[in-house]
């Protein structure tokens, strides 16, 4: 199977960025095969970068690379990284991206500093092209991560808020809204019997047409995740949403 690199940035289309960083990896391996997981996450939003690779990376095939930039402090004294955990690598800034798909695997990662195995010429501005990309592919041809750099000791900076427990709730919060409208909460997918919004009681849906239109629904989503919604229409638009606003339920009514 030809090696795969999954690709996860902030970088949009438009400046040809994403372009540049794949030119870079097929000019070391032709033969890598490249899968976009997302280049639309919000400008400097490392949580949400976290949050995506975290909902996506287990559908991979074992041994996937997969290349997250997201790096709002590009330049500045945080390290680049290569990280094996489980039965992946990933390659990008030590700033966070990593921690939510890490935590989920329960195990211990091992880190190295990237030192070597990076373009001749390194720009302060763009890593994704000059350092990452080139290591990736380098390691989709064999490279063993120890010899990019030494080993050091990987430090989470973001931590999964769990939802919290009061009065027969579980109460949790907005924390992602997808391109739908449909607003995606850190309460994991349950048995429950309803939910609450802003004191409106919630309904639990099976599925995304179920409810009358401009009534607010909950649904377990493809993340895992509960999710408000309105039916053929974003909530986040027509109700005014916005993220850390807090949503309830409960498994008994």
């Amino acid at each position: 199977m030809k090696p795969i690199i999954a690709m996860l940035t902030d970088f949009g289309y438009r400046d040809g960025f994403v372009g540049a960083m794949k030119g870079v990896i097929l000019g070391i391996n032709p033969e890598a095969q490249i899968v976009d997981i997302s280049h639309e996450v919000e400008p400097f939003e490392v949580f949400q970068g976290a949050l995506l690779l975290k909902a996506h990376y287990s559908y991979f095939p074992k041994g996937t690379l997969f290349l997250c930039v997201v790096d709002p402090g590009v330049g500045s004294e945080r390290l680049p990284l290569v990280v094996k955990a489980g039965d992946y690598t990933f390659v990008g800034p030590h700033n966070g991206i990593f921690d939510f798909a890490i935590q989920s695997m329960g195990e211990e990662p091992q880190a190295y500093k990237i030192e070597s195995h990076t373009l001749s010429k390194v720009s302060q501005t763009f890593h994704g092209r000059d350092v990452f990309a080139p290591v990736c592919a380098y390691l989709s041809k064999g490279l063993k991560p120890q010899e990019v750099g030494r080993q050091i000791d990987y430090k989470f900076t973001i931590y999964w808020e769990e939802p919290k427990m009061e009065k027969g709730w579980l109460i949790g919060k907005i924390v992602y809204f997808d391109r739908y409208g449909n607003c995606i909460t850190n309460l994991p997918c349950g048995n429950y019997v309803e939910g609450s919004f802003r004191e409106q009681k919630l309904s639990i849906a099976s599925h995304f047409l179920l409810g009358k239109r401009g009534i607010p629904s909950l649904i377990c989503g493809s993340f895992g995740l509960m999710e408000l919604f309105l039916p053929m229409d974003s909530a986040k638009k027509k109700l005014k949403i916005r993220l850390g606003e807090e949503v309830r339920v409960r498994t008994h009514a």
